[in-house]
């Protein structure tokens, strides 16, 4: 399914302390973005009955029924580097990513 690097584990931990009523970190792909698919995310109040739910530790990791495929293998980190830091997702379905990393084609 879909891990999360250690790395992701904590920044997603220390996000969450922020913010108030969030659950998770929800991430989905949409159409869109210069590949056709777009990722995203966002913390998230609450699941739906059709969500898959990853845990690692006490951190959740929120997909829908729809993105679920097309992030299946897929690897959530967080780097910090001189380009800037951020969430990123490696993922081995993608054929083509574009520059920025946030959109691919499947």
């Amino acid at each position: 399914m879909v891990t999360i690097t250690s790395v992701a584990e904590q920044k997603i931990r220390e996000l969450m302390q922020e913010e108030k009523d969030v659950v998770g970190l929800r991430v989905y792909v949409r159409g869109g973005g210069c590949h056709g698919y777009q990722y995203g995310m966002a913390f998230e109040s609450k699941m739906g009955d059709d969500d898959t739910v990853i845990e690692k530790g006490d951190v959740k990791v929120i997909m829908d029924s729809q993105s679920v495929p097309l992030l299946n293998g897929a690897e959530v980190d967080y780097v910090d580097s001189l380009q800037g830091s951020g969430f990123a997702i490696k993922n081995p379905q993608a054929k083509t990513t574009c520059g920025c990393g946030s959109s691919f084609s499947a």
